[in-house]
This record gives C-alpha cells, sequence and structure tokens, in this order.
C-alpha cells in the first residue's frame, strides 16, 4: 500500500500489522491442510489393517473346514491364538455355536492386532461368519431346477432327475396332428417313423 511521509515523499510497501494478518491466514491455512492430509493417511492405513484383518479370519474359518473329517463337525466353544500377516502379529478369537439347522454350526472369528490394548469385547477390527457341519450337501449333489420347473437330486453326468422334465418329443413319422392336442388326426407318436429325443429331454 501507498504511504506518504512527513517529508512528501510517497513509500509503497506493507505495514507489520499487514504482514502479521497474512501470516496468521498462511498458518490457519497450512494448518487446516495438514490436518486433513493426516487424516487421510490416517484413513488409509486402517483400512489396510482392516483388510489383512479379514484375511486372517477368513483364513481361520478355512483351517477349521480342512482340519474336519468326512461327516465331523467342529466342538462348540471359544478358541484364541495369534498369527503373523503384513509384518504385523494379529490376535483372533475364534467361537464356534449351533445353529437353528441340525448338523451344522456357525464359527465366528473376531481379528485385532496383538499389539493393540483392549478388552475381550472391544476394538475387534473385523468379525467374519462361517458355517460347517455334516449337514451340507457335496458340490454337485444339491437338487436342481428342471427346465419344466421341478426339483429332483443331482444325476451324475445329467442336469436333472429322471421323469421330472417332461421335455419334448420329436417323430420323424408320417402320423398326423400333435401330441397331446384336441384336434383331429392320430398322435404325432404313432408314426411309423423313429422318435427322437434331443440331448437333455425325457422321452415320452
Amino acid at each position: 500500500m501507498s504511504r506518504r511521509d512527513r517529508h512528501g515523499f510517497r513509500a509503497d510497501g506493507f505495514t507489520l500489522i499487514e504482514v502479521l494478518v497474512a501470516l496468521v491466514i498462511v498458518a490457519v491455512g497450512m494448518s487446516a491442510l495438514m490436518g486433513a492430509l493426516s487424516s487421510s493417511a490416517k484413513t488409509v492405513a486402517y483400512m489396510q489393517d482392516k483388510t489383512f484383518a479379514e484375511w486372517v479370519a477368513l483364513n481361520q474359518i478355512a483351517s477349521v473346514r480342512i482340519a474336519l473329517q468326512k461327516g465331523q463337525i467342529p466342538a462348540t466353544g471359544n478358541t484364541t491364538g495369534d498369527i503373523e500377516l503384513g509384518s504385523r502379529t494379529w490376535h483372533w478369537r475364534q467361537e464356534v455355536v449351533d445353529s437353528q439347522v441340525p448338523g451344522i454350526r456357525r464359527i465366528d472369528v473376531k481379528v485385532r492386532p496383538k499389539d493393540l490394548k483392549a478388552g475381550e469385547d472391544d476394538s475387534w477390527y473385523v468379525t467374519v461368519s462361517g458355517i460347517t457341519g455334516n449337514g451340507l450337501a457335496a458340490p454337485g449333489t444339491g437338487p436342481v431346477m428342471s427346465a419344466a420347473g421341478t426339483t429332483g437330486p443331482q444325476v451324475p453326468g445329467g442336469t436333472n432327475s429322471p421323469g421330472t422334465n417332461p421335455g419334448t418329443s420329436l417323430n420323424n413319422g408320417t402320423g398326423n396332428g400333435t401330441q397331446g392336442g384336441s384336434g383331429s388326426g392320430n398322435s404325432g407318436n404313432t408314426g411309423s417313423g423313429n422318435t427322437t429325443t434331443p440331448p437333455g429331454t425325457t422321452r415320452q
């Protein structure tokens, strides 16, 4: 800003108060910016730790399932342990409880960093649940939906059970009319030709 001294000469510049006000504004702005950057860095670190904790929980559930013999179910109760992952030690707590379905039990695994001091029910990063037991069908043996909308047991090498899918029949004979029709003529299945059934359909 321009001012004139006592001799009448013009002097350009800022006063000390103006400089101090400008410095205060810059300091406040920089403080807010550093706070936002610090908060963002902490959020990224927390999300990374949470991802590692979820991996630990999933690995623990998979380990329980692999250790079971055919037809065996895990014992109910609580189990704790520590494991190394991502250059950090993680503390996990596993709880196996009965479900509402006979033969199936639920596995709840909670994970947090080992160096995090907290109570037994506090500060867990993730809680992952899974199910296991002898009430689960083996892969490929469950009921399937047929083309007619009915269900039946899985047949090895097939996609539906016999008798559950009426399917369609193709007639290469000389009979007239359509199968199941109410019009005149003979059924197409009574012709003198051969009846061909497409793959995946049931012969009528």
